[in-house]
C-alpha cells in the first residue's frame, strides 16, 4: 500500500491521479489533499477519499471547507503552511506535486527534504531551482519520478541504456492550437483560440503555455535537470498528433520512443507504480487507426517563447527562475484580457533583457528572483497590483 499526498488535488493532473487511485484501491491510500479555490470538488474528493490532512489557499475557505463538510472531518489547513503539512506528513510515502506554477516549489522541495519520494508534475520547481532540488534529491536518497507525458517517455526510453549513449533527447510538442496561424492572425489571437488546444485537455495556464510553446520551452529546462543532460543536446520536434510523447536517440543512430494515445493517467499511474505497471484506464493505441505520424522542426519567430527559455537556461544562474515568473503574470494578463497573446513573449523578452543573472543558493533565493521577476514584469505591464 502506498500513501499518497497529492499537491493540487482539484487541477486536471490532481483529477486523474485520483481516478488511477480509485480504480486500485488496494495499492494506494490518500493521505493528504491540497486545493485552491475549489471547494466543492476538494469536499467531494474528500467524503470519497477521507484523507487525514487538507489544505486550501486562505484561511476563510479553511473555514468553509469545514462547515460544509459533516461527520468526522480531516485536519483543515491553509497557506504555505498547510502545503508544506501535507508534503511532509509523517504517513505519506509518496508526493505528487501537481500545483501549477512557482507555487509548487516550496512544498515539494519540503518533501524532498522530509524523505518523500516525489511524482512530479510541477515542472517550474526544476525550472526555477533545478541545481537545488537535485542536490537534494541526491543527498536524502530519494526518488523524483516524471509525470508530464514528454519526460515520463524520455524515463522510459531510457530505461536500460547507459547515459553516457544518449546523444539527443527529443522533446515533442503537438503545436497547440495556433500551429499553422501566421504572426498576424497570432496577434489577433483570443483566450477562447488559446484554450481550444486539439488534442489534450488541461488547465488555463498550461493551455496557454502551449499555445505560446513556453510549455514546451520549461520542459527543455526540466528534462535538462530531471535527465542532466545538457541542453544543447535536448531538441523539440513538433508533433500534430501527440503519439509519440518523446524519444532518445542514441550514439549508434538507434532512437527509442514511447507512444500513447494523450491521457495523463498513462505516465500518472507509471509514476505511481515504479518499476511495474497497472491498467491506467488509458485507451489501447491502435496503430491500424492511425493516418500517419508527422514531425516538424519548430517555427520560433512565430513562437519566440521556446527560444527565450533555451536562452534562459544557458544564461543560467536566476534567469530561468526570472522568465518564468514574467511567464506566469503575462500569462495572467492575457487571460484576464489586459494584453494580447503576442505580448506574452515581448513581455518576458524585456523583462529578461532587464536582469542581470546572479548565483542562486538556497530556495528563499530562488523565491526573490521569483519575486523580482513578477513585479519587473508588473512595471512592464503598466499593472498596479
Amino acid at each position: 500500500m502506498k500513501n499518497l499526498t497529492i499537491l493540487g488535488s482539484t487541477g486536471s493532473i490532481g483529477v486523474s491521479t485520483l481516478e488511477v487511485v480509485a480504480a486500485h484501491p488496494d495499492k494506494f491510500r490518500v493521505v493528504a489533499l491540497t486545493a485552491g479555490a475549489n471547494l466543492e470538488l476538494l469536499k467531494q474528493q474528500i467524503e470519497t477519499f477521507q484523507p487525514d490532512l487538507v489544505s486550501v489557499l486562505t484561511a476563510d475557505k479553511a473555514k468553509a471547507l469545514s462547515r460544509s463538510l459533516s461527520g468526522k472531518k480531516p485536519q483543515i489547513m491553509h497557506g504555505v503552511e498547510g502545503l508544506i503539512a501535507a508534503a511532509t506528513a509523517s504517513d505519506t510515502t509518496m508526493v505528487v506535486a501537481a500545483i501549477v506554477g512557482a507555487a509548487g516549489l516550496v512544498p515539494t522541495a519540503a518533501a524532498i527534504m522530509a524523505g518523500k519520494d516525489v511524482a512530479l508534475a510541477n515542472k517550474e520547481t526544476l525550472v526555477t531551482a533545478g541545481h537545488l532540488i537535485m542536490k537534494m534529491v541526491r543527498e536524502k536518497n530519494v526518488c523524483l519520478y516524471p509525470v508530464d507525458s514528454e519526460h515520463c517517455a524520455v524515463f522510459q526510453s531510457m530505461a536500460g541504456h547507459r547515459t553516457q549513449d544518449i546523444a539527443r533527447v527529443i522533446l515533442t510538442a503537438s503545436g497547440g492550437p495556433f500551429l499553422h496561424w501566421g504572426k498576424e492572425k497570432l496577434a489577433s489571437a483570443t483566450v477562447a483560440d488559446a484554450l481550444n488546444h486539439p488534442n489534450w485537455s488541461m488547465g488555463k495556464k498550461i493551455t496557454v503555455d502551449s499555445a505560446s510553446m513556453m510549455n514546451k520551452g520549461l520542459e527543455v529546462i526540466e528534462a535538462r535537470w530531471l535527465f542532466d543532460i545538457p541542453v544543447g543536446r535536448i531538441a523539440v520536434n513538433i508533433h500534430p498528433q501527440s503519439i509519440v510523447h518523446s524519444m532518445v536517440e542514441y550514439i549508434d543512430g538507434s532512437v527509442m520512443a514511447q507512444l500513447g494515445v494523450p491521457d495523463m493517467k498513462g505516465p500518472i499511474a507509471y509514476a505511481l507504480t515504479y518499476p511495474g505497471r497497472v491498467a491506467s484506464g488509458v485507451k489501447p493505441l491502435d496503430l491500424t487507426a492511425l493516418s500517419g505520424l508527422t514531425f516538424l522542426k519548430p517555427d520560433t519567430d512565430r513562437f519566440p517563447a521556446l527560444k527565450l527559455a533555451y536562452d534562459a537556461v544557458q544564461a543560467g544562474e536566476s534567469m530561468p527562475a526570472v522568465m518564468n515568473a514574467a511567464n506566469e503574470i503575462a500569462v495572467e494578463s492575457f487571460l484576464s484580457g489586459r494584453i494580447g497573446f503576442m505580448a506574452i513573449p515581448e513581455t518576458i523578452a524585456k523583462v529578461m533583457d532587464l536582469h542581470p543573472p546572479r548565483s542562486l543558493h538556497s530556495i528563499e533565493e530562488v523565491l526573490e528572483a521569483d519575486r523580482w521577476g513578477r513585479r519587473t514584469a508588473k512595471e512592464v505591464l503598466g499593472c498596479t497590483n
